[in-house]
């Protein structure tokens, strides 16, 4: 795999959102995820409401629909003009922080919700992120994730930096920092896989 310097990582691909921060909020208003957030909250077995973290929750659209269903919602994001679009179209609060540099509270989130998020963190920071979010989790919390997948590739694509993973590969990440697999599909559904560009994947947080 390609390695980059992580602040450039981080200061190109927010750039690229931010600049295009408008265009991205309307190009993404209709896409529908309700599989992806149905494959989080049936996973969730607390009582509800449930603590969610959107982690990379762009202008704010999954962010309404978690308040809409009852439950209280965190945005983050590393683009400013991303969480000030879900401050403003989501009335949630929003963390403005950079993925490679995150500071998260301990034990705080009952599911943690990464739609199309995590492929932006490279390789070599990848489960130290991945680590961060496990310990965020309440002991039995429930990561979503969803990554466009490859043949275990990284780099720049159009501006932005991005990771390609297999299956395989994701698992090897995702058992090595304690998650536990609960289950995982690739979308859109009822497509054959090379029409399949997203691998969708949920995890538990170990209880002990």
């Amino acid at each position: 795999m390609q390695l980059a310097d992580d602040s450039e990582i981080s200061a190109l691909t927010l750039a690229y959102y931010n600049q295009r921060a408008e265009d991205f909020r309307e190009g993404s208003r209709g896409h529908d995820v309700s599989q992806n957030i149905d494959a989080l909250l049936r996973h969730i077995q607390s009582e509800p409401p449930f603590s969610i973290l959107d982690f990379g929750c762009g202008p704010g659209r999954d962010l309404r629909t978690f308040t809409r269903l009852g439950h209280t919602a965190i945005g983050l994001d590393g683009a400013e003009n991303f969480a000030q679009m879900a401050i403003t179209d989501s009335g949630c609060p929003v963390w403005c922080q950079d993925f490679l540099k995150l500071d998260l509270p301990n034990e705080r989130f009952d599911g943690v919700f990464a739609n199309a998020s995590l492929f932006h963190v490279p390789s070599q920071a990848l489960s130290r992120v991945l680590s961060q979010l496990l310990v965020t989790l309440k002991p039995g919390g429930v990561l979503f994730c969803s990554n466009p997948h490859g043949a275990n590739v990284e780099g720049w694509n159009d501006g932005r930096y991005g990771t390609y993973y297999d299956l395989a590969a994701w698992r090897i990440y995702m058992g090595s920092v304690g998650f536990v697999e609960l289950e995982h599909y690739y979308r859109p559904t009822g497509l054959a896989r090379e029409l399949q560009p997203w691998l969708a994947s949920v995890w538990r947080r170990a209880t002990v």
